[in-house]
């Protein structure tokens, strides 16, 4: 049985990982692809497969999801005040074609990329805003999550017109929580990357780089 993204969330934020990334300075904050391997990873319905590849000329995170959802996650507190902007480059394979992402049986993504706070002592009081690379929402769109709306899903790519392509994103996670929760976080307490395919059974790959928080927009250079 599919989790719903809820559930996801609450079991990110409930696992304690002390794992560390490097830390090039106050004003930065890297995780290679090598370190994201090491990641805890969270199945929810089968295995995504990661694994390490040269693509690019460079060695990226590959994510092979066929009919499956596992993500990999770290929980660690990142200050916003610090490094307030969220980068990576990210590619895929192919989108979900058919699929109505704001109902139960749509909640699927070929790739995406999230951050969690948590609002609370208890294992539910977090929210989560999910970048996501849509298969029929507009470029751009937001809503609530099917299940709950304390996740919350913005699309920063959509359909098939970059699909094969590198596309390097920015956000500053302040603002997005500004917007979609009506508040603007000191800091958040977790981040975590997949692909996946439970919820209606489609089959994608995607590849991360370059995933990190600065204190500037700049965007990286994708491969």
């Amino acid at each position: 049985m599919a989790f719903s993204i809820v559930q996801r969330t609450l079991m990110v934020s409930a696992c304690v990982s002390g794992l560390l990334a490097s830390q090039a300075s106050a004003q930065e904050v890297r995780f290679t692809p090598n370190q994201i391997m090491t990641w805890p990873t969270r199945s929810f319905d089968g295995e995504t497969r990661y694994s390490i590849v040269e693509k690019s000329g460079q060695r990226v995170l590959q994510a092979d999801a066929m009919g499956q959802a596992s993500a990999r996650y770290l929980e660690r507190d990142i200050d916003l005040n610090a490094t307030p902007y969220l980068h990576w480059c990210w590619q895929v394979s192919g989108i979900y074609p058919g699929l109505d992402e704001t109902t139960k049986a749509g909640d699927d993504y070929p790739a995406r990329v999230y951050v969690a706070r948590k609002t609370g002592l208890l294992p539910w009081q977090v929210e989560s805003v999910n970048y996501v690379w849509a298969s029929q929402q507009p470029q751009g769109a937001h809503w609530p999550n099917a299940f709950t709306d304390r996740a919350q899903l913005l699309a920063l790519q959509s359909g098939e017109q970059a699909v094969g392509q590198w596309k390097a994103e920015v956000r500053d996670i302040r603002a997005d929580y500004q917007a979609l929760f009506g508040s603007a976080p000191n800091d958040i307490n977790g981040i975590a990357l997949m692909s996946d395919g439970d919820n209606a059974g489609g089959s994608a790959s995607a590849w991360f780089t370059h995933l990190g928080f600065s204190a500037n927009s700049t965007p990286p250079t994708c491969p």
